[in-house]
């Protein structure tokens, strides 16, 4: 039960500080918070655990605050303004395996006792980075679009529907790519379908949650143009 609660209060704590650093540094907050985010989730899905019956991996709570980030940034500012951050975790992501391959080259000192440690984190597996990297290019610049059209077709109405049409079908994409890059022709069929919709189950319940978070943000737009 301990995982459980653990997860549900990442998943309040994550969504709690994207509107947190949104209302404190407005767009460039969100910036900063996708470059980290992406950072923290490739990390982080290197650990495995069971909760509700399912063994997946972590990562999924803060991989998906960036959807509510850039549904944010489509919703109070531009589709460009949320196109820009997904450039951003994208870029952060790439540079960030550059330097840290780089770093593991370095020949560490006899005493140092974290050096392993560091490089279990981040050896590079290719493809399992490459397939992170090509998921989330896709899958949130799908997110982007749809949520723009969506908006646009309901001429600002429903938000409802657009951050979660938008988000949910933009995981199933990223699962998709991601799953069928890493694991087709490497490990079992029957493992693989647990593994996606393991995965993708989580990302749902996520989904669905992050729609009052989106709610709040909008008012702090409102609250700006009548001057409160």
């Amino acid at each position: 039960m301990l995982n459980e609660i653990l997860w549900i209060g990442t998943l309040i704590l994550s969504f709690f500080m994207v509107i947190f650093i949104y209302r404190l540094f407005g767009k460039t907050g969100l910036y900063i918070w996708t470059a980290v985010a992406v950072i923290l989730a490739n990390i982080q899905v290197l650990k495995m655990v069971q909760m509700f019956g399912l063994v997946t991996a972590l990562g999924n709570v803060i991989y998906s605050s960036v959807f509510l980030a850039t549904d944010i940034l489509n919703e109070n500012h531009t589709k460009k303004d949320a196109q820009k951050a997904v450039w951003i975790g994208f870029i952060i992501i790439i540079f960030t395996t550059i330097l840290m391959q780089i770093t593991l080259r370095f020949i560490p000192f006899e005493s140092n006792e974290y050096s392993e440690s560091i490089t279990v984190i981040f050896t590079l597996f290719p493809r399992i980075t490459f397939a992170s990297i090509v998921a989330y290019l896709i899958s949130q610049s799908h997110d982007v679009w749809i949520f723009a059209r969506l908006k646009k077709k309901h001429k600002g109405k429903h938000l409802w529907l657009r951050n979660n049409l938008s988000t949910i079908t933009s995981q199933l994409i990223d699962n998709i790519i991601f799953t069928s890059i890493a694991f087709i022709g490497i490990a079992p069929v029957d493992v693989i379908i647990q593994i996606f919709f393991t995965s993708l189950i989580l990302k749902y319940l996520v989904a669905v949650f992050d729609t009052p978070f989106i709610y709040l943000a909008r008012s702090f737009k409102r609250k700006e143009r009548i001057g409160l």
